[in-house]
């Protein structure tokens, strides 16, 4: 079965967007995954099919009302389906590589993209929808957010990367950043490829791209550089 992936927002027309170039566009041609964008006012309440109203309690802004969302959820996603319910939110647990692996080994994902001042907290409880956050900064809505994860977790699919070992040594798998690149020309603007990556020896070469990616993260990621020691002990 193909990883399926369905996304509810007001803005479906946004989809699919980047994710029908490229690699994962190549794997929607050939049903290694299907995607479906469903338009949440079509459960909307009356004439005007409105799906949000004013915060309770008083402030700026509108809230995505439970019941048309439930509605939307449900529609989407009925009982027996399976697949993790999301909602795009930067209040949510940030989106990394360990996540990622762990949605796109799935079925696939129901994806939320909230609006305005955000989604009533009732529905999030009563549908089990899990925040998901891609960084700490606020987008106008969480479609956005959606391409970035559906984009991550597509390219891991079986068959959709040529080479299945480029996933394997890209930065965040080993707890690490990725090791520097270099291609021919062996001498560009007076910078040199590194001797080592020319001399045949794969060992070598190995450990220098290991001391790299070491370099690297503890120079611009300590967080994680930390946290691997912490994961070791």
């Amino acid at each position: 079965m193909s990883f399926r992936a369905s996304v509810l927002t007001l803005y479906p027309e946004m989809f699919p967007g980047p994710l029908g170039l490229s690699l994962a566009g190549r794997a929607l041609e050939r049903g290694d995954w299907s995607l479906e964008a469903r338009q949440i006012r079509d459960h909307g309440i009356g004439r005007h099919r409105t799906v949000d109203d004013t915060p309770a309690g008083g402030s700026p802004g509108m809230v995505l009302r439970p019941d048309v969302l439930a509605d939307a959820v449900d529609a989407a996603s009925p009982p027996g389906d399976g697949r993790p319910r999301l909602l795009m939110s930067p209040r949510g647990r940030p989106l990394d590589q360990a996540l990622v692996r762990e949605l796109s080994a799935g079925p696939g994902v129901l994806i939320v993209c909230g609006r305005f001042e955000g989604v009533d907290e009732r529905v999030i409880e009563a549908r089990g929808l899990r925040e998901v956050s891609i960084g700490d900064y606020i987008l106008s809505g969480g479609e956005m957010a959606a391409l970035v994860l559906l984009d991550a977790a597509v390219r891991l699919l079986p068959g959709v990367m040529g080479n299945a070992q480029s996933g394997q040594t890209e930065s965040f798998e080993n707890g690490l950043l990725e090791h520097p690149h270099y291609t021919r020309p062996a001498l560009w603007e007076g910078r040199a490829i590194p001797p080592v990556l020319l001399s045949g020896n794969h060992g070598a070469v190995e450990a220098w791209r290991r001391e790299e990616a070491e370099r690297l993260t503890a120079a611009r990621r300590p967080d994680l550089r930390a946290a691997r020691h912490v994961t070791k002990t």
